[in-house]
Order: structure tokens, then C-alpha cells, then sequence
């Protein structure tokens, strides 16, 4: 890292000033007790997140993936892909080691999908659920992993079909996630101060 960067980050946590940690609730449309729960720098780029997810998942990284920042209906708008690429000249060509995530995200409850397997168009439905000021993480953090991924690339016929989370309006109502209406576990009450990530440790 340029000792520039150092010192500016330094400077972020001496003084709190525009410190941001991003939580992002991750589910699959094909898996019904699938969750990951991941935090991660506002200041990372998206190829940061990319790689937190696939970490969080297990998956190999020899795939190329692709984010789309969504409406609230879940329609796909802004493309962020792994590699420079033609894309919707609608939009900007943006590449994910060099978008930052705060310069994209900056309301809570904002939506992404993340395709993991293109030849299929199966993707992650993610959420922007909680931003956490005046906290700093160095490295992105899986707070909550439960249930198995799907398989990460199928083969031939082999599609599944989309599993008991339906990603529409009944389930995530007008706008707002209900991280309750999962499954009766419930995972609304975490939150980061009770996680080891508290002010005591940043």
C-alpha cells in the first residue's frame, strides 16, 4: 500500500471523520436457508466484495462474475463487471477493482445482484442492509454464514429450479428486507455492536 494511502487511512481512524463499514445481507432464489451476512470497508472496491463473497461461499475464482446494482424491484441497472468489457452503453463501463463501493452505495436498503455463473444467469440477491459509521475494517468479515451455497456452475440440464425464497414483493414487501421473515431462527437482531467487530476493537 503507498505510504499515502497509509497515512490517509491513518488519519481516517485517528478522527473518525468518513469512517464507514458497509453489512450486506446476501440470499439465493435457489437455496431456502441460504444467508450470508458480510462487512466490509465502504472504502473497498467491488472486486473486494467479489472476492468476500466467493470466500464466503468457497467457491473457486475462475469464473467471471458480474455485479448489477438494482432497482428496489430487484431490475438490473448499473453493470460492474470483472474485466473491461462492452457493456450497455446506457451505463457507465465500470470494472470492479477500480469502482469503490462507496462511491456507488450510499443509502441503506440499496439492492445488487451478483452472477456467479453467466452461462446460466444464476446470481446472488444482495442488500445494502445496515451502514455502520465511525467504524474502520481492514478486511472484509463473513459475520454469518448458514446454509449450503447452490453448486457454483451447472452442467448441461442440470438447472434447478428456484427454491422457497421467492424474490418479490411478498417477501421483501414494498421496499424494506425483513431479515425475520427467513426462516423462525431469525438473524433481524444481529447487530454490530454484540459482534466481536465493537468499538473496542477498531
Amino acid at each position: 500500500m503507498p505510504i499515502e494511502k497509509k497515512q490517509y487511512l491513518y488519519h481516517r481512524k485517528q478522527t473518525h471523520i468518513f469512517l464507514m463499514v458497509y453489512k450486506f445481507t446476501m440470499l439465493s432464489d435457489e437455496v431456502d436457508d441460504f444467508l450470508r451476512v458480510i462487512l466490509i470497508d465502504a472504502e473497498a472496491t467491488f472486486f473486494d466484495l467479489h472476492e468476500a463473497i466467493l470466500d464466503s461461499v468457497g467457491y473457486m475464482k475462475d469464473q467471471v462474475t458480474t455485479f448489477y446494482l438494482c432497482s428496489d424491484g430487484w431490475e438490473r441497472e448499473q453493470e460492474i463487471t470483472l474485466m473491461e468489457m462492452d457493456t450497455d452503453p446506457e451505463y457507465d463501463n465500470l470494472v470492479m477493482d477500480s469502482t469503490v463501493l462507496e462511491d456507488y452505495l450510499t443509502d441503506e436498503k440499496q439492492k445488487l445482484q451478483y452472477v456467479f455463473d453467466g452461462m446460466f444467469d444464476r446470481a446472488f440477491f444482495i442488500e445494502l442492509s445496515e451502514i455502520i459509521t465511525g467504524k474502520h475494517l481492514d478486511k472484509a468479515v463473513c459475520k454469518v454464514k448458514k446454509g449450503e451455497p447452490p453448486v457454483q456452475v451447472m452442467q448441461g440440464d442440470d438447472m434447478p429450479v428456484a427454491g422457497g425464497v421467492m424474490l418479490d414483493e411478498s417477501f421483501y414487501g414494498d421496499q424494506d428486507f425483513d431479515l425475520d421473515e427467513l426462516d423462525e431462527e431469525g438473524f433481524g437482531d444481529l447487530n454490530f455492536d454484540n459482534s466481536p467487530y465493537n468499538d473496542d476493537n477498531f
